[in-house]
């Protein structure tokens, strides 16, 4: 091996680089869709009084190409039925999978996803919206049909080797549902890789998925659940925070996981949460560790509080330890 190679290993933007795995892509179109059948749809929200209508919906993907060749974190697409004001077909919409690689079932048949209701009253006219593909999907009953595409995606996944690093996982809302699978795939590997998921919601009640990591952190030592409750006390009651606030009151935790070169940070939410998170990065972490999750020039580094979106990829670039997910 030459020197030159030997000094690219040894730089912080290389060391800790994950291998992903190629993953199988768009075995169904929308001109050529799958058919699934509903399974299940239940609510997902830790209290049923929660402020939104979430649910976990699980199809049957037996008869369709995307059984058994999907990955956690990826998603597929849903084809709504019926036109829109225009007498065109309802356009695609994706949504992101629940379920890790072995599915719901345990043969990678039963695909899940996490839905949220669109319920809106529009501002101009203050008629109230109903989001098409969310509604129709959190109306479907066990046994209905539903054409599906895909499966989506092949940067926001794990790695090939998923021992050979650790998991911090930052989500907000139904952008939860890419880390439920990553976080069931990981904990089904005897491996000693660390996995942190930080979970933001506006109130306790509407924390999706809530009761099933609480039983998981119980079981898996090496698993840790961090809420972070945004518009009302914690329940310790500490102020309200939000996801990238666990990087100071989790210091302890977070602080170490971060300088570890093993590390991989993962963000899936409302856009403008990765620039939060990134933005934390830069004021909590020594140069050395950051330079692992973040590259920028000294004066942008010293201006931190004007970081703005459109610096992102620019001005800030985050590594490829970093996946961000955000929409």
């Amino acid at each position: 091996m030459s020197e030159e190679v030997q000094a690219i290993e040894a730089t912080p933007l290389t060391r800790g680089i994950p291998v992903l795995p190629d993953v199988r892509m768009h075995l169904h179109t929308p001109a050529s869709p799958g058919v699934g059948v509903i399974v299940s749809n239940e609510r997902c929200t830790a209290s049923a009084k929660a402020a939104a209508f979430v649910r976990h919906i699980v199809i049957d993907m037996s008869r369709t190409a995307l059984a058994g060749s999907f990955v956690s974190g990826q998603s597929f697409g849903v084809l709504p039925p019926g036109i829109d004001a225009k007498g065109r077909p309802h356009q695609l919409r994706l949504y992101s999978i629940a379920s890790p690689t072995r599915g719901e079932d345990g043969q990678g048949l039963h695909l899940a996803t996490t839905v949220k209701r669109t319920i809106e009253e529009l501002p101009d006219t203050h008629r109230l919206y109903l989001g098409v593909a969310s509604n129709y999907l959190c109306d479907l009953q066990p046994g209905d049909e539903i054409k599906v595409t895909g499966p989506n995606g092949k940067r926001f996944v794990l790695p090939v080797d998923h021992g050979a690093h650790d998991y911090l996982f930052m989500a907000t809302g139904t952008g939860i549902a890419p880390f439920r699978g990553m976080v069931l795939d990981l904990l089904a590997q005897d491996s000693p890789s660390r996995i942190t998921l930080v979970m933001g919601s506006p109130y306790a009640s509407d924390l999706i998925y809530h009761h099933e990591f609480l039983a998981l952190q119980e079981r898996h030592p090496r698993f840790r659940y961090l809420p972070a409750i945004s518009r009302e006390r914690q329940a310790d009651a500490s102020p309200p925070m939000y996801v990238h606030d666990h990087l100071v009151r989790s210091r302890d935790l977070l602080i170490p996981m971060l300088e570890s070169e093993r590390t991989l940070i993962y963000v899936c939410g409302i856009a403008g949460m990765e620039l939060g998170l990134l933005q934390k990065l830069a004021r909590c972490l020594p140069p050395s560790a950051l330079e692992q999750y973040l590259t920028a020039d000294a004066q942008t580094l010293g201006e931190v509080d004007t970081w703005t979106r459109r610096m992102l990829h620019k001005q800030v670039k985050p590594t490829r330890r970093v996946f961000l997910e955000v929409y």
